[in-house]
């Protein structure tokens, strides 16, 4: 009896737990597919939601003509590949048959694809710029291929792959590193992103936003046709219009040739780059193939540094190019009356050793200050630089023209030079400045040391009565749809001396006479413009090897400055000696004043001679 009740006891608990299990249940479906349906339905399609990014194309960017674009987009494919799609025991197999398609070794998918990304659902780009017929290749081996996709992905073209490379840049993936830092940007993982250049400066102007294409899927991961796909068009970037002159870039590249070294070009009055050539340069579509790492530790390898932009990345002595500073500084301070001469024999000494005069081993004889500057005499500005302008105002002279700063050019990876003070050596290397550091520092020597774009701004400060614009290569901001101007970049002062206007107009008289009379006199004193600037040849270890250095700006006299061209030029010593920035000076200038062509300028100069090595690989 006992036992019956027990066993009956035991039923209506389990009926009462069945009951309250039966009625929670309906109450949690209740919940679920009535009060709480909308939101559930919500949660089940957005896991069945698979949205693949539209890529937006990278805006354009010109050269001051606005006419055809210097860099571009073109249509072409990237392949993906989810390697969670595909079975663990097929991996090595999808990849072999992958690479062969791709026409790259399994290796280098491997780098794009290590063991740790295996277990991720998420697509992995294994190439980029694919051809139409190797997607068409995929798609007819698609069954043998789980887990590989492909989508169309813009590819940049740079139309101009030479000395414009150093300006433009290049694109690359979104690093680890930038992702961190850019992410609150609006960056995502696979982005493509400016490494160098404009690309990087202006990457936020240029990579527009991507749209997006979300599919519903089944449990099986197929798209259900019957849904409607939701898509967020890409919005593509803005296209930029720089102060390059295509005309003036290409004579500027031909003037330098195949010599290390660099030439800018600048507009004094508002600042405008108007050509940047920086040898040797690289070929930017490298950075489009599927695997770039060769071609780009050839570039790191290689000893002459071809991605480094000269004009702006390397620092030089200034040699004679820097007798320009001490003159204003000899004037403005009065140190020495211009009128007044010194005695060059060719030679003093001083300290422990002779001091020779490089440009004239003889002697100039007796000169001032005017012709000291045209004939570049080393003992003359030796002599005052030491004796009565003084170390202190030398840099004070060398800062007020803008060396050892930045001149704040809207390029990544400026460097500033150096202007060394007495201070600066005793930290530097624990030693007293001596007057023998003076002297070299006179005739810009020693440890001063200057960029191509500083010497620019040097020459712009002379030119526009002590004013210097900051130097920039954007012009303008340009709608991609419509090519409606959006933004004009506005000249910007980036120094305003306070010395006397008759100092720059002294000085200037000063640097013509360095091309009528003085060590410039030719190949300089062409017909066409008159110029006015300062040869310069820097001293490199002790080898007698030279750089050699030219900066000037034409024309001399005009009503309108707006005319002004500066022309800045360097020379690497690791070069053979030819004394080649005056040359290639005159070429810049008689091609842009004359409007004529590189051959055309060469012509009408008569230097067809001086390009022996030119005229053999012509």
């Amino acid at each position: 009896m006992q036992t019956e009740e027990r066993i009956n006891r035991r039923i209506k608990i389990l009926q009462i737990l069945f009951i309250v299990f039966f009625f929670s249940y309906s109450v949690k479906l209740f919940s679920m597919q009535i009060l709480h349906r909308e939101q559930h339905q919500k949660r089940a399609e957005d896991i069945a939601k698979r949205t693949s990014i539209i890529p937006a194309h990278r805006g354009e960017i010109y050269s001051r003509e606005f006419s055809a674009p210097i860099v571009y987009n073109t249509n072409s494919y990237a392949v993906y590949l989810s390697p969670a799609e595909v079975p663990q025991n097929s991996i090595t197999e999808v990849l072999n048959n992958l690479a062969e398609i791709l026409s790259v070794t399994p290796a280098q998918i491997e780098r794009r694809l290590p063991a740790r990304y295996y277990y991720l659902f998420q697509p992995v780009e294994i190439a980029t710029n694919v051809a139409y017929e190797v997607i068409a290749r995929l798609a007819e081996n698609a069954t043998s291929l789980p887990g590989v996709t492909w989508r169309s992905k813009p590819v940049r073209n740079y139309s101009e792959a030479s000395s414009l490379s150093h300006i433009v840049g290049y694109v690359g993936d979104i690093t680890h590193d930038e992702l961190i830092t850019l992410y609150n940007k609006g960056y995502h993982t696979g982005d493509v992103i400016g490494k160098t250049g404009i690309e990087k400066q202006y990457d936020e102007l240029l990579k527009g936003k991507d749209g997006a294409e979300t599919h519903i899927v089944d449990v099986f991961g197929r798209e259900a046709h019957n849904r409607d796909v939701l898509r967020e068009p890409p919005e593509m970037g803005k296209n930029l219009v720089l102060t390059i002159d295509r005309r003036i870039q290409t004579l500027a590249q031909k003037a330098l040739g195949e010599r290390i070294g660099a030439v800018v070009v600048t507009r004094p009055a508002n600042g405008e780059v108007l050509a940047m050539v920086s040898y040797p340069w690289y070929n930017a579509d490298i950075f489009n193939k599927i695997d770039t790492a060769a071609e780009y530790q050839a570039l790191l390898s290689d000893t002459n540094r071809p991605l480094i932009n000269r004009a702006i990345q390397s620092s030089y002595p200034p040699g004679s190019t820097f007798k320009v500073i001490m003159t204003a500084g000899i004037i403005a301070e009065n140190a020495y009356p211009i009128e007044k001469t010194v005695e060059c024999p060719g030679e003093i000494w001083y300290g422990d050793r002779f001091w020779n005069c490089h440009v004239h081993k003889p002697g100039h004889g007796r000169l001032a200050l005017q012709r000291a500057l045209a004939q570049s005499c080393d003992i003359y500005y030796w002599i005052v630089g030491r004796d009565y302008l003084g170390v202190e105002s030398i840099v004070n002279y060398a800062q007020e023209f803008g060396f050892g700063e930045l001149t704040g050019i809207d390029l990544p990876g400026e460097i500033a030079g150096i202007v060394p003070t007495p201070q600066w050596k005793s930290r530097r290397s624990h030693q007293k400045w001596q007057s023998g550091d003076t002297m070299n520092m006179s005739i810009g020597q020693g440890d001063v040391l200057t960029t191509p774009i500083q010497l620019a701004n040097m020459v712009s400060m002379v030119a526009n009565d002590g004013v210097i614009y900051k130097p920039h290569v954007l012009k303008e901001i340009r709608d991609p749809l419509n090519g409606e101007l959006e933004q004009t970049i506005r000249p910007e002062v980036l120094r305003k001396s306070d010395l006397p206007k008759s100092v720059f107009e002294l000085d200037r008289q000063f640097m013509r006479s360095v091309i009528s009379e003085g060590t410039a006199q030719y190949p300089l004193n062409i017909r066409t413009v008159e110029i006015a600037g300062k040869t310069g040849t820097s001293e490199v270890g002790l080898k007698n090897r030279w750089h050699s250095w030219f900066a000037a700006f034409a024309p001399y006299k005009t009503e309108n400055p707006e005319s002004r061209v500066v022309v800045s030029i360097i020379v690497e010593a690791v070069n053979d000696w030819e004394w080649w920035a005056p040359y290639a000076s005159a070429i810049i200038f008689q091609g842009i004043f004359a409007n004529q062509t590189f051959d055309e300028a060469v012509d009408a100069l008569g230097f067809r001679y001086v390009l022996p090595v030119l005229n053999r690989r012509e």
